[in-house]
């Protein structure tokens, strides 16, 4: 049987025709393929049938019984009510269907049911009150009796008909989908043949079978994702245009180490060999560089320019937030401040006037290192020899727009991404394989642990007792809210109440701050520059704290209703603390209504690990949720689990490695289905 069956139209599949078709196409069930990979969300065990004279009332359950008579009432209130009365060899029972009165001139005498519903007390007796029924002679039992598959349905579309479609589909195309695996692969991993997963994986013998099934496919599914990602990032590189090698700016490099007031950490070392072994290949860089909060990624991007500046090249260093990139400005004038590199700053806040000389500058030559938001990938920037491009947060700008960025330069620059959300190696190299990956495990020497604490609503008198030692301390607060305003549908304080409470009836001596993302640009900055002055004790803020500030006089960290922020957000947040060498604190306040809320908050508590709370982060909300987007346009997930699957993930990128355990012309055959780059095939 022929693969390409695989991309027929759905609509041609035995029961589905025109009208079916347009509610397949809402659930992007356009091809043979995409029924195949739609796993259920979940199933039902109906396995058990009961006896009628056995039943109890107030449960679900499944029986088997023969029709006796069928009648069609009409209620009191005008419902229409089929009701059928059928006996087993225990006893008998009416059975009963609200308004689905076709079901009178369906059903007859003598036909075998299954049927699954809930047992109540009726007038006199029990009676059973049908949630699915299957008539038995009509072939395949799909609906009660087994496993029952459940799906994400659409109106027009039971559950019903999509169990119908999935069994048709799987009886007339599964044998056209090709065992790509080798047979030793499937023996060393304990996977089962492909056309026995896909019948389990949707309608699955018992539980032990579907687990079997749901490995083997994610071991299938990861495979594909990872030939996807690999053979992009090889057309990638065939197209890119060639690099520059940037061998010298040695001496440029010296400066700027001779101006830190710290030695590099030994991870730091080991990262800058690795970029600038990088930088003096001809071939361009493509690095991401993780590392939790407070690693020193920027120092390590800051050596990098260096090198390429020291070459005669420019660098353009990109930042999400115009807070964030005035504060990398300040770093990069401090760390440049003894060496002739100039270094400008563009955001869409720069005055016309300013912002002219700054590109003129800039196409001459003359600046050396340019900071800026998104503003940098506007057409009108223009570099004169851009050899290197950095992307702080790496994950809050697409890949459309890191390629317009590597687009100024008349050559393919360097670039160097690099992200303080840490996770796993094995997952970093799943989502980012288009690019290489370096990992600062290590923090500086001397940072003290933030301590963490929980704290329920209700107890703030404590906490303020606290606030108020620390600031006559000579210290710093920042207090973080979800919202700016308050929200009629959600009972949060918000940021800007929460401000005003503060500074007129708790702290009324105290200088309290306010920064928000609504704040006018100009508002922003001097706030944070007040705050970064000593001038402000509390800044009360929303998250766009989360990426931005760095104070290391700021001590405390509190995070009200901590329980709407995710594991990974907390994080970055306690990260804007404990950046000196003196005790630091994050009071998470917050009364999760959930189990995974408080063991989230708990997580918080027990550990300050990035990459420990990152994985913890991924089990809890998965990956859809964990990176916000689907990456690099590929399909998101829909079997494996990177957080389930983590060994097998590592297993598919061994067995890609030896290039020996799979049969390459099927996976090809497959791999333009899976990224959806194939046309459907339509019968004329």
């Amino acid at each position: 049987m022929s693969v390409a069956r695989l991309r027929d139209s759905a609509q041609y599949v035995k029961g589905v025709g025109p009208r079916r078709y347009e509610y397949l196409k809402r659930l992007g069930l356009q091809r043979v393929w995409d029924i195949l990979w739609y796993a259920p969300r979940h199933y039902f065990d109906r396995t058990s049938v009961e006896e009628i004279g056995r039943l109890i009332p107030g449960r679900e359950a499944t029986i088997r019984g023969r029709v006796q008579k069928v009648t069609l009432e009409r209620s009191p209130r005008g419902w229409q009510i089929v009701k059928a009365r059928l006996e087993d060899e225990t006893g008998t029972i009416p059975v009963i269907w609200f308004n689905q009165a076709y079901l009178k001139n369906v059903l007859r005498p003598g036909q075998v049911l299954l049927l699954t519903g809930k047992v109540v007390y009726g007038r006199s007796n029990l009676e059973l009150r049908v949630n699915e029924f299957e008539i038995v002679e009509q072939g395949h039992v799909l609906n009660a009796a087994r496993i029952v598959p459940v799906y994400r349905a659409t109106e027009g579309l039971s559950q019903k008909v999509l169990r119908s479609v999935v069994h048709q589909v799987l009886h007339d195309y599964a044998g056209c989908y090709p065992e790509v695996l080798a047979r030793e692969v499937r023996e060393r991993y304990k996977l089962e043949d492909i056309q026995v997963a896909w019948i389990n994986l949707h309608f699955p013998e018992d539980f032990t079978r579907l687990e079997k099934a749901r490995r083997r496919l994610a071991f299938e599914e990861l495979l594909l994702w990872q030939w996807a990602v690999q053979k992009k990032r090889a057309a990638q590189r065939a197209t890119l245009p060639a690099g520059r090698s940037h061998s010298g700016g040695d001496e440029l490099v010296r400066m700027v180490r001779n101006s830190l007031p710290f030695e590099l950490t030994a991870a730091q070392e080991q990262v800058v060999g690795e970029i600038f072994a990088d930088l003096i290949s001809d071939q361009p860089m493509s690095r991401l560089l993780q590392g939790d909060v407070g690693a020193g990624k920027t120092v390590v991007a800051v050596l990098a320019a260096a090198k390429v500046v020291g070459n005669g090249f420019q660098t353009a260093f990109m930042a999400p937030t115009e807070i964030l990139a005035v504060q990398h400005y300040q770093a990069l004038c401090r760390f440049m401040g003894g060496t002739p590199v100039r270094v400008g700053l563009l955001t869409g806040k720069t005055p016309p006037r300013e912002k002219a000389e700054i590109l003129a500058m800039v196409e001459r030559g003359e600046i050396g290192i340019l900071v800026g938001t998104h503003s940098l990938i506007q057409e009108q920037v223009r570099f004169a020899r851009l050899g290197l491009v950095v992307i702080d947060e790496q994950q809050r700008f697409g890949v459309r727009q890191r390629g317009m960025l590597l687009d100024k330069g008349d050559w393919c620059p360097d670039m160097l991404v690099m992200s303080a959300t840490p996770i796993p190696r094995t997952l970093a190299l799943a989502y980012y394989g288009d690019l290489d990956i370096s990992v600062i495990d290590q923090l500086p020497p001397g940072r003290r642990p933030v301590k963490t604490f929980l704290l329920k609503p209700g107890l703030e008198g404590r906490l303020h007792g606290f606030i108020r030692r620390q600031v006559e301390d000579g210290r710093q607060v920042y207090v973080v809210c979800p919202l700016v305003e308050e929200s009629e549908k959600q009972d949060l304080q918000a940021a800007t109440t929460l401000q005003k409470e503060l500074a007129t009836r708790v702290f009324p001596d105290l200088r309290i701050g306010l920064l928000h993302g609504r704040m006018k640009s100009e508002e922003k900055k001097a706030v944070a520059a007040s705050f970064r002055k000593g001038e402000v004790d509390i800044l009360v803020t929303t998250s766009i704290l989360e990426v931005g500030i760095d104070v290391p006089n700021a001590t405390v960290m509190v995070v009200q209703h901590a329980e709407r922020f995710g594991l990974s957000q907390l994080h970055q947040l306690r990260g804007r603390v404990g950046r000196g060498d003196v005790q630091s604190y994050c009071i998470l306040v917050g009364e999760p209504h959930t189990d995974e809320g408080w063991k989230r908050l708990k997580a918080m508590e027990k550990t300050g690990n990035g990459f420990e709370i990152a994985w913890q982060d991924l089990q809890m909300r998965g990956p859809g949720d964990f990176w916000g987007v689907r990456q690099h346009g590929l399909p998101a997930l829909k079997v494996a689990d990177l957080a389930r699957d983590a060994h097998l993930l590592e297993a598919v990128r061994a067995e890609l490695l030896t290039g020996v355990g799979y049969d390459e012309p099927k996976l090809c055959s497959i791999a333009d289905l899976y990224t959806g780059e194939e046309k459907l095939i339509y019968k004329n």
